[in-house]
């Protein structure tokens, strides 16, 4: 399966997802290329429970899209990116944005490594490790985590990796009063931002959190 093998409906909601988001279209073909080769390799190794592709444009594509104007240039560590979300549409749409994706689990791994070289994304690598052991203290700017833990918990694995004046992007549902509430001594919430997800129903929220 490639691009021009996925439903016509596809690349529709996509184009239009993508003007909704204020994104070229332009972006289009990269990003069903992601999602065909996604597709593909779904179907042996069980990547993400989302089988649709349809429903992968809005629930993955488009949801890593809606944080993309808060993300800084500069380097980003996606942690426990899975297939590759938020980071590989974040580093297709932001050429400039140096991504590396953090993925301790073999098979997502060797997905990632694949799309990295079929998409030809020179702005990004794969770390087939944990998070807690990727040796790179200091290193970048933003840190993201769209579906693992706690924001205290991503701060326990993730925070070294962090410079001074870095910011972690945390993707949420409902407004995550109980876990901002949790976070630990030294770090602060910045500030919190409602998402608007084309096709999503439900809320969403972008939490950027940093060192006092």
């Amino acid at each position: 399966m490639n691009e021009n093998t996925l439903p016509a409906a596809v690349a529709t909601e996509l184009e239009q997802g993508l003007r909704a988001l204020g994104l070229e279209v332009a972006l289009a073909p990269k990003l069903l290329a992601y999602l065909a080769l996604l597709v593909r390799w779904n179907k042996t190794y069980n990547l993400t429970a989302i089988r649709d592709p349809q429903e992968m444009v809005t629930r993955h594509l488009l949801d890593s899209l809606a944080m993309q104007p808060y993300v800084d240039s500069g380097t980003l560590a996606d942690l426990g990116t899975g297939p590759g979300l938020p980071g590989i549409p974040l580093a297709i749409a932001r050429p400039q944005l140096q991504v590396t994706l953090v993925e301790s689990n073999g098979k997502k791994a060797r997905f990632l490594r694949e799309a990295v070289r079929q998409l030809q994304l020179g702005n990004a690598r794969v770390a087939e490790l944990r998070a807690e052991a990727l040796d790179e203290p200091g290193a970048y700017d933003n840190l993201t985590a769209r579906a693992m833990d706690t924001l205290a918990g991503i701060i326990a694995v993730g925070g070294h990796l962090l410079r001074p004046g870095g910011h972690l992007l945390a993707m949420k549902g409902v407004y995550p009063h109980e876990e901002i509430a949790q976070l630990p001594a030294g770090w602060a919430v910045r500030e919190v931002r409602p998402l608007q997800v084309p096709g999503l129903v439900g809320d969403r929220h972008l939490v950027v959190v940093g060192r006092t």
